[in-house]
């Protein structure tokens, strides 16, 4: 059993389909323009699948972090997916994950649905594992195919959705400080995706989700720094799930900081929810931009509703 209370990320991989789709081609399908869609959002493209299943995406991800981790297989304890649309009910994507790149088989392996703060909630539940285990590291994977979920005549969903897939190996530490504040207000009304009478479509009240986000996001980070007893200055970089960069920018003010120092992907990917903060954090890891010894704090929030923040040192 492991004593150990800190953490640290050891490895990281993404992955988002080759098929991209511009503001200018949904402009061809619905009333809306490149203007009207980047001065609201920020978002220029995303990438939607046409062959690739979400198992697809969440496995090449995976393979990634794990390479770039450099660690051996039998030392996992721990498979996490986070996702809204697994492909099947069961078995799940995570076993599918076990499956394909032959984790070991004496491991829990198990989606959750928190939806956009699900990597986030990953993260903390693969740590809570790895406490009772013996084995030394997590695989923690966010994977999202919302494109499959979309109403095409409706600009104000549409606009902001992308597939994708992040993942990141974690390692239980004592070198590494690591907090975490994950919580929840029961609400099916601002952010949705019904499954009956044959629905399935993302449903949202953009203005009520821009009020939760900004008032949420920037409460979890003070309560993080609380934790860390840090201040805002002392925090070298900040990783907001990547829903809207007017939200983005009202938490940078919110908590006086620039905002060079929020790192931002939304205008390549749009929101790939669950996948948003880890497919940040591998780009982040693959472009040298994080240095040992750096503080970070990553937040998201979604449907649910939801918000899971946490203080990595790097």
């Amino acid at each position: 059993m492991q004593n150990l209370k800190g953490l640290r990320i050891v490895g990281t991989g993404h992955y988002v389909p080759d098929n991209v789709v511009t503001n200018d081609d949904l402009s061809k399908i619905v009333d809306t323009n490149d203007e009207w869609i980047t001065s609201r959002t920020g978002i220029k493209r995303r990438h939607h699948v046409i062959a690739e299943k979400n198992q697809d995406m969440a496995i090449a991800a995976a393979k990634m972090a794990l390479e770039n981790a450099g660690i051996d297989k039998s030392e996992l304890g721990v498979c996490i997916c986070a996702t809204v649309r697994a492909d099947n009910l069961t078995p799940s994507m995570a076993c599918m994950v076990q499956k394909i790149l032959e984790l070991p088989n004496n491991i829990p392996c198990f989606d959750i649905n928190a939806a956009c703060s699900g990597f986030m909630y990953g993260v903390q539940a693969a740590r809570g594992m790895l406490l009772q285990s013996d084995k030394k590291y997590g695989l923690v994977i966010g994977s999202e195919t919302l494109s499959k979920v979309l109403d095409m005549t409706d600009r104000s969903t549409c606009i902001l959705f992308g597939d994708g897939a992040g993942a990141a190996v974690i390692e239980l530490t004592d070198d590494n400080r690591f907090f975490s504040v994950l919580g929840s207000k029961g609400d099916d009304v601002v952010l949705n995706i019904p499954n009956h009478n044959g629905e399935r479509y993302v449903n949202m009240l953009g203005s009520d989700v821009f009020k939760f986000a900004v008032s949420t996001v920037p409460k979890t980070m003070f309560e993080l720094l609380d934790m860390a007893e840090l201040t805002a200055d002392d925090i070298d970089l900040f990783v907001c799930h990547q829903a809207n960069m007017r939200i983005i920018e009202s938490v940078a003010k919110k908590c006086k900081q620039n905002l060079d120092k929020f790192y931002i992907n939304l205008h390549e990917y749009g929101n790939t929810s669950s996948a948003s903060i880890p497919i940040a954090l591998s780009e982040l890891n693959e472009k040298g931009m994080l240095k040992p010894g750096m503080k970070i704090i990553c937040v998201g929030f979604g449907g649910g509703l939801t918000w899971g923040g946490a203080y990595i040192e790097w």
